[in-house]
């Protein structure tokens, strides 16, 4: 994808760390920035409270985009300020054998799909035009610019995915 945002997530190394906290940088021009911080507190627990901030690149002040609320390892509610969904609900499958996972953002559908690969991800809107590739080896998302308005939906998603298949749950 030319023309594309280019997203690093850095997951912590320690044995006692949660996947739910994690940094996500941007690269630009060689140089990398901080763009998203997922936090989960060290509770020992499924449940908890994973909150996705987002820095604004005017003010360079840490935001909040996201909250993911778990109630279970594979159940939560999602919320993207006053819109709430639950996990179910951004990552609906057609049919129980479906290899892809649709949610909704900006008023249009979009489908993460598994790579033949089986590792990697790719995202695509209605039409079929991918708008996020998931690379599992390189730990990157590379996002179509058209898609930047959608940004934290997709890099939540991506996660929300990415969180899920490792749990067994695709």
């Amino acid at each position: 994808m030319p023309d594309s945002i280019i997203l690093r997530f850095a997951f912590s190394n320690s044995s006692n760390s949660d996947m739910r906290t994690l940094q996500v940088y941007s690269s630009s021009n060689g140089q990398e920035t901080e763009l998203y911080k997922f936090y989960h507190p060290m509770t020992g627990l499924s449940t908890g409270l994973t909150s996705v901030q987002r820095r604004n690149l005017n003010t360079q002040i840490l935001e909040t985009a996201c909250e993911i609320a778990w109630s279970a390892e594979t159940n939560a509610t999602i919320s993207f300020g006053v819109e709430e969904s639950s996990l179910r609900d951004v990552r609906k499958a057609k049919k129980n054998s479906s290899r892809s996972r649709r949610f909704k953002a900006g008023g249009s559908e979009y489908k993460w799909k598994i790579a033949d690969n089986d590792s990697d991800l790719f995202c695509v809107d209605s039409r079929g035009k991918t708008v996020a590739e998931w690379n599992q080896e390189q730990q990157t998302l590379k996002v179509a610019r058209r898609s930047e308005a959608i940004l934290d939906r997709i890099v939540v998603t991506c996660f929300l995915n990415l969180w899920m298949k490792r749990a067994g749950e695709w």
